[in-house]
């Protein structure tokens, strides 16, 4: 993976955005304030208008990405995927290509970043019930290509979304709805669904 290969990914990942943007409004108006199609679509467009082209610095890249994401996703979860893609920045610090191996590390690093920064553990209805599931459960085919990887973690990202139906939300306006929230996906944990569905479409055309 290269900075071209970033690009690309995320030129997918905002169509993918667009698609499920009245789905995302959706399932934010039910506990929260609605807004996290259009906060999604804005936050990956911003990152697409500024995004260095000429930069072979992954790490810049992803530093570069964090901060015009967070500057174009003004919400809660535009600052937490901000987060995320600093992780994977320190952890790209110098590179020019990740192998398969160096993406999950990458990856596994901005999870990192995301739990210390934000004190969320997995099964509290969040975008880190499908980022850990994607993570922990393919740790096994890091070694085995980008490709097989990122349809692993495609795959795990889905369940984990899914998996939040089953739970009661610990954090945020969606807190206050207590067992109301049962039955209803997360929407953050469906961004990361489509962050992953968006490496796999790219890497298993």
């Amino acid at each position: 993976m290269n900075t071209k290969d970033i690009l690309k990914i995320n030129e997918i990942i905002e169509q993918l955005m667009i698609e499920n943007k009245e789905y995302l409004i959706e399932l934010d108006q039910l506990f929260g304030d609605g807004d996290l199609g259009i906060s999604m679509c804005q936050g990956f467009r911003g990152l697409l208008e500024n995004f260095n082209r000429d930069e072979s610095n992954i790490g810049k890249v992803f530093i570069k990405m964090g901060r015009d994401f967070n500057e174009s996703a003004p919400s809660s979860l535009g600052t937490i995927l901000s987060f995320g893609m600093i992780g994977m920045a320190k952890a790209t610090k110098g590179k020019e290509n990740l192998s398969s191996e160096e993406l999950y590390d990458a990856i596994k690093a901005g999870v990192d970043n995301i739990v210390s920064k934000t004190g969320s553990k997995e099964g509290e209805k969040t975008i880190l019930d499908s980022l850990i599931s994607a993570v922990e459960n393919t740790e096994g085919v890091k070694s085995e290509g980008i490709e097989k990887l990122a349809a692993a973690m495609a795959k795990e990202a889905d369940k984990g979304a899914e998996e939040t139906k089953n739970m009661i939300s610990k954090h945020g306006r969606a807190s206050y709805h207590g067992e109301k929230t049962l039955g209803h996906m997360d929407g953050g944990a469906y961004v990361v669904k489509l962050l992953f569905e968006a490496l796999d479409k790219y890497y298993n055309k």
